[in-house]
């Protein structure tokens, strides 16, 4: 999307419209449709297993425990501190119901804290599943599991309080955002091309704000999948950043773009359409900027991002040398190459799945 000019115009509105709805239907078949798991009850703080919700991020969180009691405020406390962070959490009480609902779960990543009691048991005999991004293990007492958790990569430690298990959280979300982006390795086919062309309508249609913004926020609570707070900043304080400080704050835009623009899910690319036009108008501002600046240089610059790829990915792309790579998204990178090799290329590296 970066800084391309648009090359396709419209007549009007009404007829961006009827090739957008044309271009939803196009896009819409079951191997583009979202796999949701888990479904919040309206008059718990506990998220239950569910086939039917839809997810507007990449990834939720799971919470194993057997000694779990909903009622008490320590678990209430807990959770509300968790939802900070991930605001999809799936509560279980029971293995079994946990490793069921967990080998279901095919296009998220998975977050997982579990007691150190099962967690012994468990824990090794999940740890290579691909859906399993991180666990954290939280107990009483650390010393009984620092060994048997040392030699297991995906476990980033044992706590006793609910505070570090958050930071740690946030800092994984960020980094597993990063990693799920779409590739592709193929030739131009049917689908890239309508891609393409729903991206350039997305860039023509002229939208009111204030009604998309309305829009998209009452989206987001109808999903449950995101936490209040971050939906009243963006419904009260959207004007007052700009298109990048959106992209890059702690906050659901980044996730819930990527996750659109990943699995073309249509519903969430068209909620989203209006922060697209901004976001991609803003970049190509700043770029005219920096080219009629007196000291914007000719000559191309470098930048970095440390990539995670599959087995199987990074195989495609070894075959494909030469040829097309292409992003579906809005790419990040930094100027400076130490932030994305430690942040991102090196657990990358470690990621047994990667």
């Amino acid at each position: 999307m970066g800084n391309k000019s648009s090359t396709i115009t419209t007549a009007n509105r009404s007829s961006s419209l009827s090739i957008t709805n044309k271009l939803k239907k196009s896009l819409s078949s079951p191997l583009l449709a979202t796999s949701g798991s888990t479904a919040a009850t309206s008059n718990s703080t506990a998220v239950l297993p569910h086939s039917a919700q839809r997810l507007l991020q990449n990834f939720l969180l799971i919470w194993l425990d057997t000694n779990i009691d909903e009622s008490k405020e320590d678990f209430k406390n807990s959770l509300k501190h968790l939802r900070h962070v991930v605001a999809l959490t799936t509560i279980f009480t029971n293995s079994q119901e946990c490793l069921n609902f967990l080998s279901e779960i095919k296009k998220e990543k998975v977050f997982m804290i579990v007691s150190g009691s099962i967690g012994r048991h468990i824990v090794p005999e999940i740890h290579s599943w691909p859906q399993l991004d991180s666990i954290y293990v939280f107990c009483g007492n650390q010393s009984p599991h620092e060994e048997w958790t040392k030699k297991l990569f995906k476990v980033k430690g044992v706590y006793t309080d609910i505070e570090p298990i958050c930071k740690a959280l946030q800092t994984d979300r960020e980094r597993c955002d990063q990693a799920m982006i779409s590739i592709s390795f193929r030739d131009i086919d049917a689908l890239f091309m309508y891609t393409q062309l729903f991206k350039e309508v997305l860039l023509e249609i002229d939208d009111d704000d204030t009604k998309s913004i309305k829009e998209l926020v009452e989206y987001c609570r109808l999903q449950n999948d995101i936490a209040e707070d971050e939906i009243k900043k963006i419904e009260q304080e959207y004007h007052r950043y700009t298109p990048i400080w959106w992209y890059t704050a702690p906050y659901f835009i980044y996730s819930m773009l990527n996750r659109g623009l990943r699995v073309l899910d249509v519903d969430i690319i068209l909620k989203m359409g209006f922060f697209i036009r901004h976001l991609h108008r803003h970049i190509e501002k700043l770029y005219h900027e920096q080219q009629s600046t007196k000291t914007a240089t000719t000559s191309p610059f470098q930048v970095f991002r440390g990539q995670g790829l599959s087995i199987q990915d990074f195989e495609k792309m070894k075959r494909t040398e030469g040829g097309l790579m292409s992003f579906n998204n809005f790419l990040s990178t930094s100027c400076d190459r130490n932030i994305s090799l430690k942040t991102f290329a090196r657990p990358a590296a470690l990621n047994p799945n990667l």
